[in-house]
């Protein structure tokens, strides 16, 4: 019943806001269903059409002043200069990954919050932090980050070592100090020696923790989607649905303007009018690391690769993928101005990428299935035997 009337309670909060939002432009009205016929004819010939090189591909549906990329094959990820990886420390940054050791209370691993069998993510709203508390933001997959320039939903890490650095010491995550990471790792002999190996120094510290974890996250990366197979030249990886889908996603559905490249995200920051500025759930964004106005409201962009599993979505997890897309198709909303907020400097201001788009419930079926053609295999990561714990043979 509590679950029950907080859906119901969420519901109302969406409603009203939107209520307090004007459309940018207006609406679209969505094109005539096509027919069965018409849609194989056309899917026959995007066929035909994406199996030629890229360069050869129909022209995008890009904003000016846009700096995209092209949709494409994950390249190999490259490690920071001074973080060079090795697979002894992939094994290590592994190991650190799952052990609750690393956290205040000795119950928080990293793992707790990007599970290899949800995607690497958790699949709730929002995240459990240190002693259940309830975290303001989703946790995102660390599958592909890699590829991106910047860590969290508002960017306030610059390297997967600062990531795990940050969530590790932050006291509303994992809650730990750098003595007491210390004091944890450096009891395991088997710690001692794998970082001397490793590092050249059996003293076990935060920052060799954090530079194995970023190692072994750096190996989390995907490729292996239907969309992949496609690219690499097998012609009846997508059906016709994730091929129509495809052709709306570089087209009319506009969303290669934020979402491009071989990772499916342009890296950047932007305002899709779901900050609640001035309301319960409010959040900033990138506003609070970078205390400029423009930034309030801004997340940033996530990779939609593997999106199907790893729901829910956007930085407050309020929405399923059906819903993002009706909100994308709607061109999001704008936030009008109370009285009060008549000449607030930081009244936020979304972004003119987004715009509706008129599409009809075919388009979106089909735009739906390409993303679910992003999807990775699964894949069964077990959970590493970690040193000095005890383990238990007892069945389950």
């Amino acid at each position: 019943m509590r679950r029950l009337l907080w859906l119901a309670w969420v519901s109302w909060g969406l409603v009203e806001t939107c209520r307090a939002q004007v459309p940018v432009s207006p609406r679209r009205t969505p094109a005539a269903m096509e027919s069965a016929a018409d849609r194989e004819t056309r899917a026959t010939r995007l066929r035909e059409v994406y199996q030629r090189p890229a360069a050869e591909w129909p022209a995008p549906q890009v904003d000016s002043g846009v700096d995209w990329r092209e949709l494409g094959l994950l390249p190999a990820s490259v490690p920071p200069a001074d973080n060079p990886t090795t697979k002894e420390k992939v094994e290590l940054g592994k190991k650190l990954f799952f052990d609750p050791r690393v956290s205040g209370s000795g119950q928080l691993a990293c793992a707790s919050c990007h599970d290899p069998d949800l995607g690497w993510a958790d699949g709730r709203t929002t995240a459990y932090g240190h002693r259940r508390e309830p975290l303001k933001r989703n946790a995102p997959s660390i599958m592909n980050l890699a590829y991106l320039p910047a860590m969290f939903w508002d960017g306030r890490a610059g390297s997967l070592e600062e990531q795990a650095r940050q969530v590790i010491l932050n006291p509303s995550e994992m809650s730990a100090t750098p003595d007491q990471v210390a004091k944890e790792l450096n009891a395991v002999p088997e710690y001692r020696e794998a970082f001397k190996a490793i590092f050249g120094s059996d003293e076990v510290g935060l920052d060799s923790a954090a530079r194995a974890i970023a190692a072994f996250e750096r190996s989390v990366v995907g490729g292996r989607s239907d969309f992949d197979k496609f690219l690499r030249g097998d012609r009846e990886a997508l059906s016709n649905e994730a091929l129509l889908g495809l052709d709306l996603f570089r087209g009319k559905a506009r969303c290669i303007n934020c979402h491009n490249g071989p990772a499916l995200s342009d890296g950047q920051f932007h305002d899709l009018g779901l900050s609640y500025y001035g309301r319960e759930l409010e959040d900033l964004g990138r506003y609070k690391v970078t205390n400029k106005a423009e930034d309030v409201g801004r997340f940033r962009t996530p990779s939609l690769r593997n999106v199907a599993a790893t729901g829910p979505y956007m930085h407050n997890g309020l929405f399923e993928l059906t819903g993002v897309l009706n909100m994308y198709n709607a061109g999001m909303a704008t936030l009008r101005r109370k009285p009060e907020q008549a000449v607030d400097p930081l009244f936020p201001t979304k972004s003119p990428l987004l715009k509706p788009l008129g599409l009809n419930k075919q388009e979106l079926g089909d735009l739906k299935a390409f993303l679910e053609s992003l999807t990775e295999p699964k894949l069964r990561v077990r959970a590493p035997a970690l040193p000095g714990l005890a383990s238990s043979s007892a069945p389950r």
